[in-house]
């Protein structure tokens, strides 16, 4: 399945959840902000959230710096 995560192509196996997407990638999701198809989506959902072919994802993590 085919989807585009921060503006790359990339491939996974089957339909998941947001969450799963996020734990296979080591990203804990308390530090990102998700963004699918264009909507920010609220941790508490990430479970039931789930990819579909398509689908666009960003993934957004904020830096303190000085």
């Amino acid at each position: 399945m085919d989807i585009i995560v921060n503006g790359k192509n990339e491939e996974i196996v089957s339909q998941t959840s947001l969450l799963d997407f996020l734990t296979s990638k080591k990203i804990h999701p308390d530090r990102v902000v998700v963004e699918l198809n264009t909507t920010i989506i609220e941790k508490h959902i990430l479970t039931d959230t789930i990819i579909h072919e398509n689908d666009r994802i960003e993934i957004l993590r904020f830096v303190g710096g000085g």
